[in-house]
């Protein structure tokens, strides 16, 4: 039986509906051939059907599971226990809001300090749960929703990459790409629109989602500061800035061409939306244009490249999980894993032998 993917109101009472209906087509998929007690299994997948009441009850029915043999069911609860209890931290309406970046900032910043064998598990259960809602969910019109996660790039899930920094780029190369940006040519209409988005994105750290939902009155000038009130993650509500020299020409010509009557800041030349696929076209020119080649080249490593610049001169790392939107500080903590006068004051250790 297929349902609703908003199938309950509530955002948690929704996502545990789901993993409880993960959880079930588990236990009756995963090898048998240790079960103990059939009746067991059968009353816990029926209590399942019923629906728990909070995480804990789900996850002491999988408990029960295991220990009358069913094998393989830990690799899934686990990870989707410690997953539903970071979500919840966020004000999602609905599990739509979900995407593989917000996956990502789960696993990076709650698997940190586990082997790269769970780390995959991780990867696993999540991938798989989101799978699951892709082929069960439906509405009442026949069309279903489609998340479609796979999280091939997230870096730590091997070894050889599990220590990286998020592509940014280095001061030299950041240098061209801001010559870049001015030197780009675009069609007429798009030119400082396309400059303004993404100069927005890089001087902000914004995620692009964030920058392609800014209405025009959701920019206010003061104190020579442009002040951006942002709906983040989860319809989180933050502040962004960015000083009015970096885009105050951008923004004045775009604004004498686009169409008023229109609330988004950045629009198509028919009034649509701009997507994510137009904005990596963009970065794509620019790059191309400053000679700059990333292992991910798309606009986010933008975000990257302001969050590592920020903890580099500040050294604060309260400030880079304010100023980025992020949920959980451990997330932020990735911009600190190269911090070369950290390391420095590592390599003087024996200074005084």
């Amino acid at each position: 039986m297929r349902y609703p993917i908003n199938y309950k109101n509530n955002f948690s009472d929704n996502l545990l509906f789901w993993l409880d209906r993960f959880v079930k087509s588990k236990l009756t998929s995963l090898s048998n051939r240790n079960v103990t007690n059939n009746a067991k299994l059968s009353l816990i997948i029926g209590n399942l059907n019923q629906g728990t009441h909070d995480m804990c009850e789900l996850k002491q029915l999988a408990k029960d599971a295991r220990n009358i043999g069913l094998i393989g069911i830990n690799t899934y609860i686990n990870p989707l226990d410690k997953f539903y209890r970071y979500i919840i931290n966020f004000s999602f309406n609905s599990i739509t809001e979900i995407d593989e970046e917000v996956l990502s900032e789960f696993l990076a910043s709650q698997t940190g300090s586990l082997s790269d064998a769970t780390k995959k598990n991780y990867r696993m259960a999540v991938v798989a749960f989101f799978s699951f809602i892709d082929k069960q969910n439906e509405d009442k019109h026949g069309k279903s929703h489609q998340f479609r996660i796979e999280l091939k790039n997230w870096g730590g899930l091997s070894s050889t990459h599990a220590n990286k920094l998020p592509s940014h780029m280095q001061d030299k190369e950041l240098k061209r790409f801001l010559d870049a940006i001015e030197t780009t040519q675009f069609k007429e209409y798009a030119q400082a629109k396309n400059r303004l988005l993404i100069k927005t994105i890089l001087y902000s750290g914004m995620r692009v989602s964030e920058a392609l939902g800014l209405h025009v009155k959701d920019i206010v000038l003061e104190d020579g500061f442009y002040t951006f009130y942002i709906k983040g993650k989860g319809n989180k509500p933050r502040v962004a800035m960015i000083k009015q020299q970096y885009i105050k020409k951008d923004l004045q010509e775009w604004l004498d061409i686009r169409d008023e009557s229109l609330a988004f800041l950045f629009q198509s030349r028919t009034g649509k939306p701009l997507t994510q696929s137009y904005v990596s076209y963009i970065m794509d020119k620019i790059l191309l244009k400053a000679g700059v080649r990333k292992e991910k080249n798309g606009a986010h490593m933008l975000r990257h490249t302001f969050a590592t610049k920020l903890y580099q001169k500040n050294r604060d790392l309260v400030l880079v999980q304010e100023a980025l939107g992020h949920a959980d500080i451990n997330t932020s903590r990735i911009y600190t894993h190269f911090d070369k006068e950290r390391l420095k004051a590592a390599a003087n250790t024996m200074d005084d032998l």
